[in-house]
């Protein structure tokens, strides 16, 4: 038997899928969702601590995933469904690091294209394939 959030959730998938004006927005929470459990899996294999925060500014700016690493040094990350960048798509990455001054480590926005690319000091473009590629 399935629950009354099961069904809405199966609805909600069968809309997303099926109907291209709610695709994209359930494959972006998806995406961020996706990429998030994999920085926490990646996290755990370091030494020193690893927390992930969420940043808001009272403006509405907000950077999806803010990682901090033995409470010093902090890194936002945006995470777009996307094969395109543009520099609006920093706004809340720019606000986060104006906002953190020295603690700030550096911002990226993990998308969906081929390139890594910069977009002022610390702020970079990155495909989200990166996150599983050896170098």
């Amino acid at each position: 038997m399935m629950t009354t959030d099961g069904k809405i959730f199966h609805l909600d998938a069968y809309n997303a899928f099926n109907q291209p004006q709610f695709y994209r927005p359930l494959l972006g929470q998806l995406l961020e969702t996706f990429v998030f459990q994999e920085l926490r899996r990646q996290a755990s294999w370091h030494d020193a601590p690893v927390t992930f925060h969420h940043f808001r500014d009272k403006d509405g700016l907000e950077v999806d995933i803010v990682v901090e690493s033995g409470g010093q040094r902090l890194a936002g990350i945006e995470v777009k469904a996307s094969a395109t960048v543009t520099s609006a798509d920093f706004r809340g990455l720019r606000k986060m690091k104006e906002a953190t001054a020295e603690r700030f480590a550096a911002g990226v926005v993990l998308y969906d294209g081929e390139s890594t690319v910069s977009f002022g000091e610390g702020l970079f473009a990155v495909p989200i394939r990166s996150l599983w590629e050896i170098r």
